[in-house]
């Protein structure tokens, strides 16, 4: 019979955490560093080109505007795949078949920012130019139900970008299309906004002979049951900038606090295009401050639904769903009399998602610990 004359502090008190367990992550600033120079640097460049080319009057504007919507997934990509030894994207270590997928989006930038030169030289190109590149978008929703089924279940989710739960998508898309219309409701009731002629905001279809009846469903199909899929690619260039990479960093100081400090963030990178007039013309301080905040509340909701879902690509198809449902409810139903003072970004707005967010905020998964 031997005697045990040493014991490891699991066996002694195996219900109580090691030394090691209690120290909480850290922030890695320097990665937080290069990915927010570089996601800046790239994006507010290409908003000063857009800038010295007219501004917002160019008519390569929406096309630029997507195109910076992709650079922060870009600027971690490139990081990740290149930079980051540890990155579940090193090219490296990563032999999966989600590496297809980054170099895609590398081929997928590249095409916008050819698009966006040609369209800035050229202006002429510019329909033809987006029309075309509806075809890479296309394509990219294949490839991910491709990759999906030969890779398996953990294709994304070993490299940070899994696909999240089918029933948070959509329930919690639900829960935004009933938001925005809410606030739609509420511009009409307190004559904050007035009714949307659509014979008058849409000629095109009316030219046509399209049944009038059927001209708000087909719009709605449109903008807010197509529309969000066929952005979705385009969205997950923020998405997997912000929540995928920078968020999973800054949590590390705690979730509330982390995600306050990437809401701000966020809202001070779309400043360039605020001043130019997007979101809210004329207003370049209010704006900027208004869209800081919308940036906030926007971003506990986004988080929320990530940590639920467990999955950055229901913040992709929220995060397109909200643009898509936003522009259908101004543009076809109720057009806001104030970008600053009615409900959709103005200050009701805000101040009734920030009541939204105290709400989510309640929720114990905010204490949880990566």
């Amino acid at each position: 019979m031997t005697i045990q004359t040493s014991f490891t502090p699991e066996e002694i008190a195996p219900n109580i955490p090691s030394e090691s367990t209690l120290i909480p992550p850290q922030v890695n600033w320097s990665r937080v560093g290069w990915f927010l120079g570089l996601a800046f640097g790239l994006t507010w460049l290409l908003d000063l080109a857009l800038y010295l080319a007219g501004g917002l009057a160019n008519p390569a504007t929406q096309l630029l505007l997507q195109l910076q919507m992709l650079l922060p997934a870009f600027s971690a990509m490139l990081l990740g795949a290149f930079f980051f030894k540890d990155s579940p994207i090193s090219h490296r270590t990563n032999r999966g078949t989600s590496r297809w997928f980054v170099y895609f989006y590398f081929l997928l930038t590249g095409l916008y920012l050819a698009s966006a030169i040609a369209s800035l030289i050229q202006p002429d190109l510019r329909t033809t130019l987006a029309s075309l590149l509806f075809v890479p978008n296309f394509l990219g929703l294949i490839l991910l139900v491709v990759l999906r089924w030969k890779g398996g279940r953990n294709t994304f989710v070993e490299a940070g970008m899994a696909g999240g739960k089918v029933r948070v998508w959509f329930g919690y898309g639900l829960v935004l299309v009933i938001f925005f219309a809410f606030q739609t409701w509420l511009n009409y009731i307190f004559k904050l906004g007035t009714l949307v002629d659509l014979k008058t905001a849409f000629p095109q279809m009316v030219t046509t002979n399209f049944p009038s009846a059927a001209l708000l469903p087909t719009i709605a199909l449109n903008t807010v049951l197509i529309g969000p899929f066929l952005g979705l690619i385009i969205s997950f260039g923020e998405e997997y900038g912000w929540r995928g990479f920078l968020q999973a960093e800054l949590i590390k100081l705690g979730r509330i606090r982390g995600v306050f400090l990437l809401g701000v963030i966020w809202g001070i990178w779309h400043w360039p295009v605020i001043w130019m007039g997007f979101n809210y013309p004329g207003q370049p301080l209010l704006g900027s401050l208004f869209m800081v905040v919308y940036c906030v509340i926007l971003a506990y909701f986004l988080a929320y639904a990530v940590f639920k879902s467990k999955g950055i690509w229901t913040a992709a198809y929220l995060h397109a769903l909200s643009n898509q449902t936003l522009s259908f409810f101004v543009i076809a139903v109720v057009a806001p009399t104030s970008t600053l003072y009615s409900f959709g970004i103005g200050l009701p707005a805000l101040l009734l998602g920030a009541i939204v967010v105290l709400l989510l905020l309640r929720d114990p998964i905010w204490k949880a610990m990566e």
